[in-house]
């Protein structure tokens, strides 16, 4: 690993300082995301809508998320990730302030579109600035910083939507001050971000050097840049093993409160600790899974193999845990086995390393795309499926053995990504 030489300035740390501002970002993200999930009994009652009205409502931030991950992705590769992150995030935090205006169910759905909208390329761009910022002993780090914003978000979301509309007295002044933080974090976005760590003036030479050196080394066995061929096969099955960690991801943050009020009994409080617990397990164990990937790396374990032998071993643990939960009846031991496959779940978060070991850096921001749109239809999905294994089933039993298939699928898809040739 390069060094600085005697008597140069210690190297600057910008890089991650960069990854602390994405991972405030994306935190924000997921707060914003599930607001409207914590303020639904509030609003049902107001605007008086329907049990179906509200699930419509509900579904329709994944629709123009999902349909708007390739274009953002080819955005990002035309303008650079900072200048899409800072108007993305200008852009939901308007439509989460114009939450507090609306005036009945139409309104809000429009709302819910638009963020979905305007979230889309948050995930690929800060792929894209993985590949530009990091070396490739980091990525691992980078890439779960960015992704442990989502878990901490949902931990912390529903206490702080919970605590603004509680001391405003109102769910729209919560929607309002929500929103207004988050185009505050749009500033922070474009004050700091650089797509070239050549164009950032908190950058030196040593930190300059150890970026680029590691980063062309990097890059250097994927030849032609923007005309090299995509490996299919690679990225067909990243995508599939996204979209099934997807599933299982969404299915907890979706179907897990009902999941432990109907099959483990737990109240309200309960409900909420469980899931506060649930989810600080999942960030927890994404910023291990980084930290650790780059711990094989550091000791001469091949990039490749070290990401997809964690991956592999998180999809086993979760497919053994989720399988025994059925049996278990104590409810605290069943939220302590969530807590474990909500850990080991979120080492998926290497997930986001694998289009910078795919593909040319020019193409990052495209592969990261797809592989986050077929997370989202994952998303899309899994709400309708538990739905209707519940109705046909009575039970959760097929539900949580849906999801054991799930982490299968994972599994088996991540063995078909090829990386043994990748540094």
């Amino acid at each position: 690993m390069p060094t600085s030489p005697p008597g140069a300035l210690p190297r600057t740390s910008v890089r991650w300082k960069i990854f602390c501002i994405i991972f405030l970002i994306t935190l924000i993200n997921l707060v914003d995301r599930i607001s409207l999930s914590i303020a639904m009994p509030t609003i049902s009652k107001e605007m008086n809508l329907s049990p179906a009205l509200q699930g419509l409502i509900l579904s329709s931030f994944f629709w123009s998320y999902t349909l708007l991950q390739l274009p953002g992705g080819w955005l990002i590769d035309k303008i650079g990730a900072r200048r899409v992150i800072s108007a993305a995030t200008l852009l939901w935090g308007g439509f989460q302030a114009l939450m507090g205006v609306v005036t009945g169910g139409l309104g809000i759905l429009l709302m819910r579109l638009g963020l979905g909208a305007a979230e889309a390329p948050l995930f690929p761009a800060g792929s894209k600035l993985n590949a530009s910022w990091l070396s490739k002993s980091e990525r691992a780090r980078g890439a779960v910083l960015m992704d442990a914003g989502s878990p901490f978000g949902a931990a912390i979301g529903g206490l702080v939507i919970a605590q603004l509309i509680l001391a405003f007295d109102s769910w729209r002044g919560a929607f309002v001050v929500a929103g207004l933080l988050t185009v505050a974090a749009s500033w922070l976005a474009w004050r700091y971000l650089r797509d070239d760590p050549a164009a950032h003036p908190g950058v030196n030479a040593a930190e300059l050097a150890h970026i680029r050196d590691e980063t062309q080394a990097a890059s250097s066995p994927q030849a032609g840049g923007d005309h090299a061929p995509l490996p299919g096969r690679s990225v067909a099955a990243m995508c599939i093993g996204r979209a099934s960690w997807a599933m299982i991801f969404f299915g907890l943050l979706t179907w897990g409160p009902s999941y432990l009020a109907q099959a483990r009994g737990l109240d309200l409080k309960g409900i909420g600790a469980s899931t506060f617990f649930i989810f600080l397990s999942a960030a927890i164990g994404s910023l291990t899974g980084g930290f650790l990937c780059d711990t094989l790396v550091a000791r001469s374990v091949q990039r490749g193999r070290a990401i997809k032998g964690m991956v592999l071993v998180s999809g086993v643990v979760m497919l053994l845990v989720l399988v025994a939960l059925p049996r278990i009846n104590d409810p605290m031991q069943a939220v302590a086995m969530l807590c474990a496959t909500a850990f080991f779940l979120m080492w998926g978060s290497l997930y986001w390393s694998l289009p910078s070991l795919l593909v040319p850096r020019q193409r990052v921001g495209l592969v990261g795309s797809s592989m986050n749109c077929a997370g989202s239809v994952g998303g899309v999905l899994i709400p309708i499926i538990t739905g209707l294994l519940l109705q046909a089933t009575g039970s959760f039993h097929a539900v949580i053995l849906f999801f054991g298939g799930c982490a299968l699928v994972y599994v088996i898809a991540t063995l078909f990504i090829g990386l043994n040739r990748t540094r």
